[in-house]
């Protein structure tokens, strides 16, 4: 059971390290509390939510991989390389992706309540 325990705290202990060193992570994690009190003032129904948690955790995962295999890539390849340089790309565009497809289900979810409270 010790063991089960002491891997959440290093769980843990990379969601810390990634708040407190990448910005892009405070961002996504403002705007996850921003979305969540919108969610609780439109009132969204459990699909939305879904939906909404869903896109969410899509984001802040791809996050947690893009940090880690920069971290990955600058162990191995602590000079300029230019593969390097296109795997971080790489990664770093699959955070935009998921950054994206969240802002679309966040825009079809929400627009249509803030158009009718209007």
């Amino acid at each position: 059971m010790k063991k089960f325990f002491k891997g959440f705290y290093f769980a843990c202990k990379g969601i810390s390290y990634l708040f407190s060193t990448q910005l892009n992570f405070r961002i996504h994690c403002l705007i996850a509390l921003f979305v969540i009190n919108a969610g609780f003032y439109f009132a969204l129904n459990t699909i939305e939510w879904l939906w909404i948690i869903a896109a969410t955790a899509v984001v802040f995962i791809v996050e947690l991989f893009n940090t880690a295999l920069e971290t990955l890539v600058d162990l191995v390849s602590p000079d300029f390389n230019p593969k390097a340089g296109l795997i971080k790309d790489i990664s770093a565009a699959a955070v935009l992706i998921a950054a994206f497809m969240a802002l679309i289900i966040g825009i079809l979810i929400f627009l249509p309540k803030i158009v009718d409270a209007a």
